[in-house]
């Protein structure tokens, strides 16, 4: 059994605005929980980060510091990033999409997985845990963005 959890909201910002934040990983200490610290370690070509560029992030994660290292499988912004992980406790696939929406920007994060080591023994909470933490992620995107939006 592997872990398939999506999240969605919509967020009043274009989407060329929300993609821009959220595939920018200088951001994702910002707004993804958990993550504290992000770093492009394998850039894709002269400009840094797209189609095989490499993250590595330091995470928390139930009460856990996680190393991981995502490489990006497909970049098409502002529609589409796929992340998959070529380094870390566990295999991941991350994506994120935005969508046009009347009210801004339908945002999507799909997180597909299968725990391993200990996280396999607690694959019903790690579930749980990845929903309640992508959704939080989502509010707190929005948050960031509308607060951004105001400030002029």
């Amino acid at each position: 059994m592997t872990i398939d959890v999506t999240v969605r909201r919509t967020i009043p910002v274009p989407p060329e605005r929300v993609a821009a934040y959220a595939m920018d990983w200088r951001n994702d200490s910002r707004w993804t929980q958990g993550i504290r610290r992000a770093e492009l370690t394998r850039p894709a070509g002269p400009g840094g980060f797209g189609t095989g560029a490499e993250v590595t992030r330091t995470a928390y994660f139930l009460g856990r510091r996680i190393d991981y290292v995502l490489r990006v499988a497909a970049y098409e912004p502002p529609r589409l990033l796929d992340m998959v992980s070529v380094a870390g406790p566990m295999p991941m696939h991350v994506t994120y999409t935005f969508t046009p929406d009347a009210r801004g920007t339908l945002a999507a994060l799909r997180v597909r997985g299968g725990p391993g080591g200990l996280f396999r023994l607690a694959r019903p909470l790690l579930a749980r845990q990845v929903r309640s933490s992508l959704t939080k992620d989502l509010r707190d995107l929005e948050r960031r963005l509308t607060e951004r939006e105001g400030d002029g």
